[in-house]
């Protein structure tokens, strides 16, 4: 049987900050998918291809 875990322990655990930062500032990023439509050469059709990009205030002008 695990160990019951004591209310300062469920306390600690939800201070915790599990974002990623950015390497650069030290902000956290925000997860958000990045959809972009591009043209295939070989049919002429419109294609979505979507990507998740982490956000901060150092890369937010490149991205959008």
């Amino acid at each position: 049987m695990g160990k019951a875990a004591t209310f300062a322990d469920k306390m600690a655990k939800s201070q915790q900050d599990f974002s990623k930062h950015c390497r650069e500032c030290g902000e956290s990023l925000q997860i958000i998918k990045l959809v972009t439509a591009d043209k295939s050469e070989k049919t002429g059709a419109y294609r979505f291809k979507e990507k998740l990009v982490g956000i901060c205030k150092c890369n937010e002008n490149s991205i959008y």
